[in-house]
């Protein structure tokens, strides 16, 4: 999906999420919403993944910090 697609869908889940805040409360209702809910995180986690600059990461993992633990200067 295209990141503007992720961000028309997670409002549209904002939206149905608002209206059945100002429905009476039910357990179908509180199911719904739940389910909402969870569709609008992995929407979310799919944008963020989208955002990231692979290029960016690839760069990182290879050059990562070798930082020493207080224990590694204890050894024997």
């Amino acid at each position: 999906m295209k990141k503007d697609s992720l961000r028309k869908k997670i409002l549209q889940k904002e939206l149905q999420i608002k209206r059945i805040h100002l429905q009476p409360k039910s357990e179908l209702l509180s199911d719904l919403l739940n389910s909402l809910i969870l569709e609008k995180a992995i929407l979310k986690k799919e944008l963020e993944s989208k955002e990231k600059n692979v290029f960016i990461n690839k760069i990182k993992r290879v050059f990562q910090r070798k930082e020493k633990l207080i224990c590694d200067y204890f050894k024997i």
